[in-house]
């Protein structure tokens, strides 16, 4: 900026020429600062400030859980940024004033869309009223944050509202991390996918190549050998190969439902231990995460998932066909070798929580087959590669936010009919998990919380039909071939999550700079 203005003597060009991309509120008081600067430093009037920056900002959000959409106290913030605050409190009497002229007399509404109401400053109603852009990062988010989360805002400015996909870069999650892989492709099909992730789509036809099959399996084996090496020299773990690997890896948060996965895995535990004629494709279960230090809740489910590992361990049997790991200080280095090495990704989302993940996309990359919620880009993941390719299940989230409007849902009557599920429940307080008592856990899910539904995120209603698709899964894993076109589909579709996509379309759509010349 100094730079600049040596230069320049129209600082309000600068300012137009730049873009503030913010990701969720937690950077937003931005918006403020740069008031402050146009107003105190700049000298700018106030009408041209405003202007200079709802241009220059823009806002993305990733996530409509509340840790993103901040409130901060209004108390706090006039005390620790007094000038800040003033500012706040000018933007929030136009804001106030514009929004009158369209809902007038509605005040409740108003409160609700405000910037400062009922003693706190609503960050994410910041970052929509004094940006230029908004976008959700799957195009469900971006529907959501339009029919829900900022619903009135959307009625006073649909041009603001968009929705990018988010992507990954292929570079590390699949070339870096999975060599054995990217020489295969480019074997195949060439070196043009790098620059163009899009040709991945190339090597679809081959799933139906045996030859091409045997190798990509081969690959998938090399991977999984990997990985048993590493957990065998950090956590003394030893794994079997040839059992499908299963992971779930992202942080450890109730609405991704690791609980659905751990109750599930104690029924199969269950009707193992209680029918010797029952078999199943043996698997290794993983769970990758890491909890909040203050989330009390889901450091129970951790207690859950390493209790219910040393239950499977313990009995001779069980142990044929499951195993539970819990990967310790789980991290990118742990998942750049996990995630070539998984069989099926675990996307266990309660649909319309789940703004769109990323994870997905690198399991996907990498050749696993997904089961999942129909939340996030997991919509656009089945949309390429149909819904033969990947494993949908549970309620979508039209149905979920209709059921948190109503207030009607119990569980109960699903715990009261379904003997398997009521059994592990159970378990989860009469001292089956090596005397461990989860009365917290269990409570949640049948009781629930003050101000909360019980089963809050929907893992009892959506456990049936997760159970069914995993029923499919055992069948589908038994038929190699099967498994491997799927797997290899996936790899072949997953071009379109590439970050260079993504970037392009923040450019196209709110940056509009000039594409650099790769010649130079």
């Amino acid at each position: 900026i100094e730079k600049y203005k040596k230069k320049h003597s129209d600082i309000r060009k600068f300012y137009e020429k730049a873009t503030f991309q913010m990701n969720d509120t937690h950077p937003t008081v931005a918006v403020a600062e740069l008031m402050r600067i146009l107003l105190d430093e700049e000298k700018l009037e106030w009408e041209e400030a405003w202007e200079v920056t709802t241009k220059t900002c823009a806002y993305t959000n990733h996530t409509i859980m509340a840790e993103a959409l901040e409130k901060w106290p209004e108390a706090m913030v006039r005390q620790q940024l007094p000038r800040i605050y003033m500012i706040l409190e000018e933007m929030n009497r136009r804001l106030c004033d514009k929004l009158w002229n369209i809902f007038p007399g509605q005040w409740e509404r108003i409160g609700q869309m405000a910037i400062i109401a009922y003693g706190q400053v609503h960050m994410a109603n910041l970052c929509v009223a004094m940006t230029h852009s908004t976008n959700g990062v799957s195009q469900l988010h971006g529907d959501i944050l339009k029919e829900d989360t900022f619903h009135d805002y959307n009625l006073v400015m649909p041009e603001k509202f968009s929705a990018i996909t988010n992507g990954i870069t292929h570079r590390r999650w699949l070339m870096s991390c999975n060599p054995e892989l990217t020489d295969l492709i480019c074997e195949t099909i060439g070196t043009d996918w790098i620059r163009n992730p899009d040709l991945l789509s190339e090597l679809r036809p081959y799933a139906d190549d045996a030859a091409f099959r045997e190798k990509f399996a081969q690959v998938k084996h090399h991977n999984k050998e990997r990985l048993a090496k590493m957990l065998l020299d950090r956590q003394g773990v030893v794994l079997d190969p040839s059992f499908m690997f299963d992971t779930q890896a992202k942080r450890l948060h109730e609405y991704k439902r690791q609980m659905l996965n751990a109750l599930h895995i104690l029924v199969l535990y269950n009707r193992i231990v209680a029918d010797p004629n029952f078999t199943m494709q043996p698997r290794v279960f993983f769970f990758g995460a890491k909890a909040s230090p203050g989330y009390y809740r889901a450091k129970q489910i951790i207690r859950f998932i390493i209790a219910l590992s040393k239950l499977i361990d313990s009995n001779p049997r069980a142990r044929e066909f499951l195993k539970v790991v819990f990967v310790e200080n789980y991290d990118v280095s742990s998942a750049e070798v996990l995630i070539p090495a998984t069989d099926l990704s675990e996307q266990l989302s309660t649909a319309s929580k789940e703004a769109s993940g990323t994870g997905n996309m690198k399991f996907m990359i990498n050749g696993a087959v997904t089961i999942g919620t129909m939340d996030g880009a997991n919509v656009e993941m089945s949309e390429r590669v149909g819904l033969d390719n990947i494993y949908i299940f549970g309620m979508r989230s039209d149905t979920v936010r209709d059921m948190y409007r109503e207030h009607t849902y119990s569980p109960m009557g699903i715990f009261e009919s379904n003997g398997e599920l009521r059994k592990a429940l159970t378990q989860l307080i009469d001292g089956t998990m090596n005397g461990l008592i989860l009365q917290d856990l269990y409570h949640s899910l049948l009781m629930g919380d003050p101000g909360h539904l019980p089963d809050n995120y929907f893992v009892i209603k959506d456990f049936g039909s997760y159970s069914m698709a995993q029923r499919r899964v055992n069948a589908d894993y038994a038929d190699k071939d099967k498994w491997l076109r799927m797997a290899i589909v996936n790899t072949a579709m997953a071009g379109f999550f590439s970050s260079d996509r993504t970037i392009r379309e923040y450019n196209d759509m709110i940056w509009h700079l000039a594409p650099l010349n790769h010649n130079k």
